[in-house]
C-alpha cells in the first residue's frame, strides 16, 4: 500500500502553518512518535503578498511560487495537497496545472460541511481578509448549495486586525475586532459564521458567538487526517 502523506504549502503565515499541526496533534490518539501523522512542510514566508496583489493591485502574483511548492511537495512523495491559507485558494489553478495529487481544498470542504448542517438558502457570514472578499474565494463554492455570504461592513478593519495578527499575535484589539464583528454578522442574520482567515484560526477558540461557526483551519486538519488514515470524511 502506498503510504499517504500531506504536503503542506505554508509561510502563510508561519504561525497559522504551526497552528494546523497542533490542530492535527489534537486529532490523533498518540501514545509514541510513530502514531502521528506524516507531513511534508514547505515553510516559505516568501511567497509574494496576497495582499498586495490582489488589493493593492502591486506585485508578483503567488500563483507561480504555489505552483512551484507544489510540484516540490509532490516530487518529495506527497499524495495529497493542503494550504492553511483562505486567500492563497484563489490560485488554486495554478496548482492544479502543475500537480497530480489532490488538493485538499479548504474552501469548498468548509462549505460542504456548512451543506450538512444548513438549509439551502442559509446565510454564512465571513470572517476574513478583504482579499478573500475582493478576489470572491467563497461565493462560488456558497452558490453550488445556494448560500449566500454576508461581509462586516467596514472589511478594512478585517485587514487591520489581521495585520496585529501577523505582528504581535492575537493582541486584545484584534479579539476584539473579530468579536464585533461576528456581533454584526450575527445581527444582519447569518445563520453561521466562517472563520475564513488563519490569523482569526489563532483565536476562535476563546470567541463567542451566538450562532455556530467553522474553523476553516479545523475543517482542513480534519480532511488531513481522514487522507492519511483512509478513513471517510
Amino acid at each position: 500500500m502506498t503510504r499517504r502523506v500531506v504536503g503542506i504549502l505554508g509561510g502563510m503565515g508561519p504561525e497559522a502553518t504551526i497552528l494546523l499541526q497542533q490542530r492535527l496533534l489534537k486529532k490523533v490518539d498518540a501514545h509514541d512518535d510513530a502514531d502521528h501523522l506524516p507531513l511534508l512542510i514547505d515553510m516559505n514566508p516568501q511567497v509574494p503578498s496576497r495582499i498586495a496583489h490582489l488589493i493593492e493591485k502591486r506585485g508578483e502574483s503567488p500563483g507561480p511560487v504555489l505552483a512551484e511548492m507544489a510540484q516540490r511537495l509532490e516530487d518529495a512523495g506527497a499524495t495529497a495537497l493542503a494550504m492553511p491559507c483562505n486567500t492563497a485558494h484563489h490560485y488554486v489553478p495554478y496548482i492544479s496545472v502543475k500537480t497530480t495529487v489532490p488538493l485538499l481544498n479548504m474552501v469548498t470542504l468548509s462549505v460542504g460541511a456548512a451543506a450538512r448542517r444548513l438549509s439551502p438558502k442559509s446565510k454564512i457570514g465571513i470572517l476574513a481578509s478583504p482579499a478573500v472578499y475582493f478576489s470572491r474565494v467563497f461565493e462560488d463554492a456558497l452558490k453550488t448549495d445556494k448560500f449566500s455570504a454576508l461581509w462586516p461592513e467596514d472589511i478594512d478593519k478585517m485587514l487591520i486586525a489581521i495585520k496585529m495578527v501577523k505582528a504581535a499575535g492575537p493582541v486584545p484589539e484584534a479579539r476584539s475586532i473579530l468579536a464585533d464583528a461576528a456581533a454584526e454578522l450575527t445581527r444582519k442574520g447569518a445563520d453561521m459564521l466562517f472563520i475564513a482567515c488563519s490569523e482569526f484560526s489563532l483565536m476562535s477558540h476563546d470567541l463567542i458567538a451566538e450562532v455556530p461557526f467553522i474553523d476553516t483551519v479545523d475543517v482542513l486538519a480534519s480532511a488531513i487526517h481522514s487522507h492519511i488514515t483512509n478513513e471517510a470524511s
